[in-house]
């Protein structure tokens, strides 16, 4: 089934060019049927590639999805142009009162900041309040995961010495867990990150179940029992060449960035990278909306529950 995507929106031409299945505004209206509503919350700034990349995941499921695209409106977007904004985009006032299947909180390029000095932490903190009596199923990303264990559960973060960066391998730890079915013993992850969320803090907190972890990596996911929460430490949306652009935008600008690791043949950047984590990605995703999302979300909206975790 097609993901819905507003007819102008970027990401449309490169996911119909990959073969995914786009539907726009107009050709859902002739629909008798009700698709998942998701909310993305993104804080990335390279917006559009951030939408074209959880728009190519979330629309790679058997079910219609109904796409809404937010941002802080405490914050400007440097690399975004202003129209795409305005076009595109709603801010948390649009939204208030409606209620959401899902939503997905990414990741941003403010970790080593305290929480409280992002400029943006209190519209955050409003909006993951809300989300626990307006959305069905939150799904964090990276800092995104780091902000909501910190405010759901005061789970601090530190730094870790030098920048994670690179493709790694991680174990699922938890028996039989349903957001991870279908994975292998050993599964590929991108991660790029200078901190990391308190490791021991997570285990010890009793509405955690851990999923899967990584030596070098740490933590990769946790949910609450109800999967209300879900936290995901790495960037399994990432394209084939974020980490290669990331890795050459921090040398063109006198950084020390080492070669990701895992990633290119030979830790060589003139060769191809190698992508370890497309299916894996696919299935984690096509599993939240699945087991998370669609069959346990009230078919009317306004029934849903507040989130006791």
């Amino acid at each position: 089934m097609p993901i819905k995507i507003p007819d102008r929106l970027p990401a449309r031409e490169v996911l119909e060019n990959e073969n995914i299945f786009v539907m726009t505004e107009k050709r859902a209206r002739t629909q008798d049927m009700r698709p998942l509503r998701i909310l993305l919350l993104n804080l990335m700034p390279t917006k559009i590639t951030t939408e074209t990349q959880l728009s190519r995941l979330l629309g790679n499921t058997p079910l219609q999805v109904e796409l809404t695209l937010l941002q802080v409106e405490s914050h400007v977007p440097k690399h975004t142009p202003a129209e795409h904004m305005l076009s595109f985009y709603k801010v948390f006032r649009d939204v208030a009162e409606e209620n959401f299947d899902g939503m997905v909180i990414t990741g941003a390029p403010v970790e080593n900041l305290p929480f409280e000095k992002v400029s943006y932490w209190e519209e955050l903190c409003k909006i993951m309040e809300w989300s626990k009596s307006h959305v069905h199923s939150t799904f964090h990303i990276c800092w995104g995961a780091q902000a909501g264990l910190y405010y759901h559960f005061g789970i601090g973060k530190h730094e870790l010495g030098k920048k994670l960066f690179g493709v790694y391998p991680h174990k699922v730890i938890y028996r039989n867990p349903v957001l991870l079915r279908g994975f292998d013993d050993v599964f590929f992850v991108p991660h790029s990150r200078y901190t990391a969320s308190d490791t021991e803090a997570m285990f010890r907190e009793p509405k955690l179940k851990i999923l899967a972890s990584s030596p070098e990596a740490g933590i990769y996911a946790a949910m609450t029992a109800n999967g209300r929460q879900i936290f995901i430490s790495g960037h399994s949306e990432y394209d084939a060449d974020t980490l290669k652009n990331e890795y050459l935008r921090d040398r063109n600008a006198g950084l020390d960035t080492p070669v990701p690791e895992n990633y290119f043949p030979m830790d060589d950047p003139e060769n191809p990278p190698i992508v370890r984590w497309r299916s894996h990605a696919n299935l984690l995703y096509s599993n939240w909306l699945n087991y998370f999302v669609y069959q346990t979300t009230p078919y009317d909206l306004a029934e849903l529950k507040g989130d006791e975790q």
